[in-house]
């Protein structure tokens, strides 16, 4: 019994001694940059920032809806305001509203650098919850509102601020650069995006690195630590809409049967919903606990510095936190449409519901279909996707040189944060880009934080003013540091 108790207590003894190393000898893998010098901020760039959230570039689903005069407006804008940009580098459009500039370097033989944004916002639900007006209030104090704020005319607005700034000195890159804005990313992005990369694809071109939209700064809103963090998407989640539907024999609703069709379809979806898809450890997490892991309190230090050991508290804790971690770990499903009925004293003969997944890299489409079948256990439920689908987009790597280059133009510009690669969970443009370049990120260089989370598409969007004038300094220094790539 005593050498039992002996073998357990050693066993013990070097279990804690090994956890304990691997915890303090998780270093810090920061990098360490110097800040920059701010530069200037170009003159009535405010006004122009306002003047554009001021056009309603709106994309509906309905394309019945769409007002094509108002980005005839915004054609108009980027020409009469960014004269510079206009006319000295090439500048298609595609499809009368989605441009592509090129910005010629002076060494061809350099793969070019592409950043995208996004010209089309998404409509306004519920106006009367605004406390401002969301396309005619621009400045009030020392913030900036309108739709458009932050998704995205931040950033079109920050680029061209930028490169107008930069050709009115006289600068030219040492590589060319790409400025692509899509129309109608809200909308699937397929006369934006993805007719601009066939272009591009027609025309050889392969990019050192894309930056598009998708994750930002973020002020405490991860659990541990108390620094703010720029988050840097290197992959995005893909999407599906799968249709569920039951038909079974009605009836008068003063006869009612033992079990309907809505009563069939409400136990799949409910189903569905307390049995998801498994979670898993992705490799953007797996970076961002490598990035973050060192500079969090002892006991979270602890459980990322060890997490082969930890997997299942780990994954526990991301499930049972914001609806954004448990995101971020796993394909998610949402019902989103649930139809069934034609008369109040009817019993229906059919039902029918709709459930939106969003699909962690790894996972497909039939993999999500092969999990419903086995979920629901019901062969009355027929199963099959509709709409359009899109895969998980392939992972970049955080050890590119287009990576390297994003982690130190943030540090430059903005001293003391964190930076970290992180899974992004809506869908932007960048997947179609995936296809011009094996190094595509997303970040927007503005703060988002519990008090402004949900104006993300909701009500009230707005960003400071200092954000903005900080995002024109960012995209200047990464056009600089750009062009100067290995």
């Amino acid at each position: 019994m005593k050498k039992l108790f002996l073998t357990v207590f050693l066993f013990l003894l070097l279990f804690i001694a090994y956890v304990l190393f691997k915890t303090f000898t998780f270093s810090s893998s920061q990098l360490q940059v110097a800040a920059i010098e701010q530069s200037e901020i170009p003159e009535g760039a405010v006004d122009r920032f306002v003047e554009a959230l001021k056009i309603r570039t709106v994309s509906f689903e309905n394309k019945a809806d769409f007002d094509s005069t108002q980005f005839q407006l915004f054609n108009q804008f980027l020409k009469e305001r960014y004269p510079l940009t206009d006319s000295l580098l090439e500048h298609k459009i595609f499809n009368q509203f989605s441009h592509l500039y090129k910005w010629q370097g002076k060494d061809d033989a350099l793969d070019p650098v592409i950043l995208m944004s996004h010209i089309d916002v998404v409509p306004i639900a519920s106006p009367r919850k605004w406390t401002v007006h969301p396309f005619t209030e621009g400045v009030k104090g020392d913030t900036i509102y309108g739709r458009g704020t932050i998704d995205d005319k931040f950033g079109v607005v920050g680029i061209l601020e930028s490169a107008e700034q930069l050709l009115g000195e006289g600068y030219q890159p040492n590589r060319t650069i790409y400025f692509a804005f899509g129309h109608d990313e809200e909308v699937l992005g397929h006369l934006g995006a993805e007719t601009i990369v066939n272009y591009l694809k027609s025309e050889g071109v392969q990019a050192a690195f894309v930056l598009d939209e998708g994750q930002a700064i973020v002020e405490r809103m991860i659990p541990g630590l108390n620094q703010q963090v720029a988050l840097i998407g290197v992959a995005e989640k893909g999407y599906a809409s799968v249709e569920l539907r039951v038909d079974m024999a009605g009836g008068h609703s003063s006869m009612p049967v033992k079990e309907t069709a809505i009563d069939v379809l409400a136990d799949a979806v409910r189903k569905v919903k307390q049995n998801p898809m498994p979670a898993e450890l992705t490799y953007a997490l797996d970076g961002l606990m490598d990035k973050l892991g060192p500079e969090m309190d002892f006991k979270t230090k602890l459980f990322f510095a060890n997490r082969k050991l930890f997997k299942p508290f780990i994954l526990k804790a991301y499930e049972n936190g914001s609806p954004a971690a448990n995101a971020s770990v796993r394909t998610t499903a949402s019902p989103t449409i649930f139809e069934a009925g034609i008369k109040q004293n009817v019993i229906p003969t059919s039902a029918r519901a709709v459930v939106n997944f969003r699909i962690l890299p790894g996972e497909t489409l039939d993999d999500i279909k092969e999990y419903i079948s086995k979920v629901i256990d019901d062969d009355r439920i027929s199963i099959r996707s509709i709409g359009v689908s899109s895969p998980a987009s392939p992972i970049s790597p955080i050890t590119s040189s287009g990576y390297k280059i994003l982690d130190q133009t943030i540090k430059e510009v903005f001293p003391n944060l964190l930076t970290a690669p992180n899974l992004v969970i809506g869908a932007t443009d960048a997947r179609y880009y995936t296809a011009l370049s094996e190094n595509v990120y997303r970040f927007v260089p503005y703060y988002i934080n519990p008090e402004n989370l949900a104006c993300f598409h909701g009500i009230d969007e707005r960003v400071s003013v200092n954000e903005f004038e900080n995002g024109i300094r960012f995209y200047r220094q990464l056009i600089l540091n750009g062009t100067q790539l290995k």
